[in-house]
C-alpha cells in the first residue's frame, strides 16, 4: 500500500523531561518488614510493587492495539507491524521479555489495562485529560491531528467547520475523534474502530469520518483501498503518548528508552520506514 510521507513533530527533549508525570514504584517486596506482595499488585503495606518488576517476571509485555495503519497493522502473514509496533519490540528487547499484541475495545482500554489483560497502551493514543488522569503517560513522542474525511467529489464543500453540521459521521468509540464531534455537537455513530469508520463512508452509511492524520495518509486518495476518499480540514491538534497503570515505573523506563532511541537514530529510522517524517523540536 502506498504511503504518504506525513509531517508530524517527534519530541527529542525527552531526555530532560522525561520523570515528569511518571510515577515510580517501589519493589514487590518491603526490605525492612519483610512483606511479601499478593496478586493483587499490592503489598501487606499498602504500597504499590514494581509494575516492571511484574513484566518481567512473567516475561511477556502485552500492548494493547487496534488496527492503525501505519502505527499498528498487519502484514500478509499477520504480523503486527508499524511504527508504534516495531518500537515496542524493540522496548521489550530493551526489558528482555516478549512482546505480545492484543486488539482491544478501543472505549475499553483504560479498563483492559487497569484488570492486566494488557500491560499498556501504545496504540497512537492522543493524550486527553481523561487519558492522562487516568493513566499513566509518558511525553508525547508525536503529535498529530483529527481529520474530516469524506468523498473526494463533494471534498470542495466541506471546507470549515460550519459546513459539516448536516453530516452524519462515523468515528471510533472513545477516540479523540468522538470527543472532536461530540463537542462541535454534530451527529454521529460510534463504530469499534477507525478503519470501520473509513468503511462507513466509503459504503456511503455515514456521510463523513473523523480520525487520525496519520492513518489518513497512509489508507485514503490515490493509490490506496479508499482512492475515493479524502481528508479536508483538522478539528484540533493533538500529541500521541504511551499509556500503563497509574503509579508504573514503566512509563519512566520508556521515556529514557524514547530519548536513547532518538539519540542512536533509530527512532528516526523507524519513522522513515513507515512514512513518518521526523524533526527535532527546538527547546
Amino acid at each position: 500500500m502506498k504511503r504518504k510521507a506525513v509531517s508530524v513533530l517527534l519530541c527529542a527533549a525527552m531526555a530532560v523531561s522525561m520523570l515528569a508525570g511518571c510515577g515510580s514504584s517501589d519493589s514487590g517486596t518491603d526490605t525492612q518488614s519483610g512483606s511479601e506482595t499478593s496478586d493483587t499488585g499490592t503489598d501487606e503495606s499498602g504500597e504499590t510493587e514494581s509494575d516492571m518488576q511484574y513484566v518481567k517476571d512473567k516475561g511477556t509485555l502485552v500492548v494493547g492495539i487496534t488496527n492503525f495503519e501505519p502505527m499498528d497493522y498487519q502484514d500478509e502473514n499477520g504480523e503486527w507491524i508499524g511504527f508504534d509496533a516495531d518500537m515496542a519490540r524493540a522496548f521489550g528487547e530493551s526489558l528482555g521479555v516478549e512482546v505480545e499484541f492484543v486488539e482491544i475495545d478501543w472505549d475499553n482500554k483504560i479498563l483492559e489495562l487497569d484488570g492486566k489483560t494488557i500491560d499498556c497502551v501504545w496504540n497512537g493514543m492522543t493524550l486527553t485529560e481523561d487519558v492522562t488522569s487516568a493513566m499513566e503517560c509518558t511525553d508525547a513522542y508525536l503529535q498529530n491531528a483529527q481529520v474530516v474525511v469524506v468523498p473526494a467529489d463533494v471534498a470542495d464543500q466541506y471546507q470549515d467547520e460550519e459546513s459539516l453540521s448536516d453530516l452524519s459521521f462515523a468515528v471510533e468509540a472513545g477516540s479523540a475523534g468522538e470527543d472532536e464531534v461530540s463537542a462541535l455537537g454534530l451527529n454521529y455513530t460510534p463504530v469499534t474502530a477507525q478503519a470501520d469508520a473509513l468503511m462507513e463512508v466509503a459504503a456511503g452509511t455515514s456521510d463523513a469520518a473523523v480520525i487520525d492524520l496519520l492513518m489518513a495518509a497512509a489508507m485514503i486518495g490515490e493509490g490506496t483501498s479508499y482512492s475515493d476518499l479524502t481528508y479536508t480540514i483538522s478539528l484540533n491538534s493533538e500529541e500521541y503518548g504511551v499509556g500503563f497503570r497509574k503509579g508504573s515505573d514503566l512509563c519512566a523506563e520508556l521515556n529514557q528508552f524514547f530519548a536513547d532511541s532518538y539519540a542512536d537514530g533509530s527512532l528516526q529510522e523507524c519513522a522513515e520506514k513507515y512514512g513518518v517524517q521526523a524533526a527535532l523540536i527546538q527547546e
